[in-house]
């Protein structure tokens, strides 16, 4: 095979390696028979040193070498391959030591979707706010914060108050999630739906009525209602084959944080990722504040310092960490899809969640309100977190100048004023991001009403809209997403939130930029993917839970005749 040579002398022959049984030897014969070669087999248990412990083992240059490799396999037996190779440890050179037909994810049906029913009802204890479709029986595991995450058990459920981005890590070890407060655009449901997680949030008094330990199950299959049952209860899950699924005009993306997930969503029906969250890779993986790694004198903590530096003990610039593991999430995501557009937000951390990262303290200030406070596009200019949004720069730089992933573009959260775009767009330039280069485009997110208002400045400035509907509609009607006690109010659905998104495509399309829509309404609501639909918008981004009942919504709608009366523009 080409690119392929045998390290032996005899590199036109094929080499055999046979064990002789009882003996401590290896013989080495080859296809021609005319050499025997005997290596007397001497087992050396070595104990590795902390400094090998501590190096990659591949390099840069190692690691194409071994992807090159991969793809000239697969391309020579025409399907994929479990491949194992080894480095030998004195000489340093690589082997491919055995390759194989793959036979687990390749059976895999990744068109297909899973749909839950349940088949007996049992005795009620809590409902609330249902995340997905799904159903999930397990022990509830009440807890209090995430500090206490270690005393969850695999298979149990986490029963808690409320949720933030610390939970994250333990978030993904859970059956299912249930919270006494919270939306369904509150962050446990957010971060449910991303996950492929069962959840219910706004219970009122989950942590009160489940007890510790207790057989519950939770059912996300019967509307928007999640059911909380005593006891594990039977249920069904039939298959949904998407493979013939028809794709709409209107392009439907998907919202996802979770790398991990990205080439198993690849294969859904899909135009690519309308959002990709930023936060997710930086308080899952990253764990550290970007400041503390830029001003560590600043942190003054020794157990503190002690954790950062074990989480950058490969780097010898604290920096290059922040930058490479922001990279390679983003470009994991980016190559699952490419070429399909990839969207990335730029951090969106209220300063009460930045401060939660790894030596955030030491950095943030307090706020009444973060969520109307210091946050997204406010941050990346000002000179206190301007070090920190230059790390952002950086990795996005290298994604698509190193790697190549020209695919990623860029989004600008929570922009106030067409100012404040200016000021975001000039810092980014400074830090080699400049809009049209390398076919580099930004856009901004529609979530503030200023944004509607201003909509054709914004339109002059950046290449596209990322209507933010979750928190356009919280400004809109002036309320907390996240309370429970105002939940009922909080709907896309209103007119006033309607009027703002109608003008904005309008807008949008007189410019000649693409628009979207990032919200879980489209799927959930039939009538309001035909709004979006009649008003002409490009693309609808979806959680992956949704994105089948999305494009089944968009398809029905471009079905329909136009029904232009929904709302009036004066």
């Amino acid at each position: 095979m080409d690119g392929f040579k045998p390290t032996l002398e005899k590199q036109n022959l094929n080499p055999i390696l046979k064990r002789n049984c009882g003996r401590k030897e290896f013989t080495m014969i080859y296809s021609d028979n005319s050499e025997k070669l005997t290596v007397e087999n001497t087992i050396v248990n070595t104990e590795t040193s902390l400094d090998k412990q501590n190096q990659f083992t591949l390099n840069d240059t190692e690691v194409i070498q071994l992807s090159q490799w991969c793809n000239k396999i697969e391309k020579h037996y025409k399907k994929a391959m479990d491949i194992e190779w080894a480095k030998d440890g004195f000489t340093n050179k690589l082997y491919i030591v055995q390759a194989r037909p793959e036979t687990i994810h390749g059976k895999i049906n990744k068109k297909v979707r899973e749909v839950y029913k349940l088949k007996e009802k049992g005795n009620l204890l809590v409902k609330g706010i249902a995340l997905g479709d799904k159903i999930i029986s397990g022990k509830a595991r009440i807890l209090n914060s995430p500090q206490e995450g270690n005393l969850l058990l695999d298979g149990e459920i986490i029963v808690t108050d409320l949720t933030n981005p610390d939970w994250d890590p333990i978030m993904k070890k859970a059956a299912a999630i249930i919270t006494n407060k919270g939306g369904r655009t509150s962050h446990a449901a957010i971060v449910a739906r991303e996950l492929g997680t069962v959840a219910v949030v706004g219970c009122g008094n989950a942590t009160s009525i489940i007890k510790n330990g207790q057989e519950i199950t939770v059912s996300c299959a019967e509307g928007k209602e999640g059911n909380i049952y005593d006891g594990f209860l039977k249920w069904e899950v039939r298959e949904q084959d998407f493979s013939k699924l028809e794709m709409p005009k209107t392009d439907p993306m998907l919202i996802l944080a979770d790398p991990e997930r990205a080439f198993e969503l690849s294969y859904y029906p899909n135009q690519g990722v309308g959002l990709m969250r930023m936060e997710f890779a930086i308080s899952n993986t990253i764990k550290i504040h970007p400041l503390a790694l830029c001003e560590p004198e600043k942190v003054v903590d020794e157990n503190v310092n002690s954790t950062i530096k074990e989480l950058i003990k490969d780097y010898n610039d604290p920096k290059k960490y922040f930058v490479d593991e922001l990279a390679k999430a983003v470009s994991i995501v980016a190559a699952a899809f490419y070429p399909k557009d990839v969207i990335v937000r730029m951090s969106d951390f209220k300063s009460n969640e930045y401060r939660n990262l790894i030596g955030g303290q030491y950095f943030e200030p307090d706020e009444e309100n973060p969520m109307i406070g210091f946050r997204g596009a406010s941050r990346y200019y000002s000179d206190f977190y301007r070090k920190g949004f230059a790390l952002e720069c950086e990795a996005m730089k290298k994604v698509r100048n190193e790697m190549g992933l020209t695919n990623v573009k860029l989004m600008i959260p929570f922009c106030r004023t067409v100012e404040e775009g200016k000021m975001v767009l000039a810092e980014m330039e400074k830090n080699g991001l400049v809009q049209g280069a390398n076919d580099l485009e930004v856009y901004v997110m529609v979530e503030i009403p200023s944004n509607v208002l201003m909509a054709e400045e914004f339109a002059k400035l950046f290449d596209g809209f990322s209507i933010g509907s979750n928190d356009l509609t919280q400004l809109t009607l002036g309320l907390d997403r996240d309370s429970a006690l105002v939940s009922y109010l909080f709907s896309e659905e209103n007119p006033a939130v309607k009027y703002l998104i109608k003008q904005t495509i309008l807008v949008a399309r007189k410019m000649d930029i693409k628009v979207g829509l990032c919200g879980q309404a489209p799927s959930d609501i039939p009538a309001f993917a035909k709004f979006l639909v009649e008003e002409g918008i490009d693309s609808i981004s979806f959680n992956p839970d949704a994105l089948i009942r999305g494009i089944e919504n968009i398809l029905d709608a471009e079905k329909m005749p136009l029904d232009k009366s929904n709302v009036s523009i004066a």
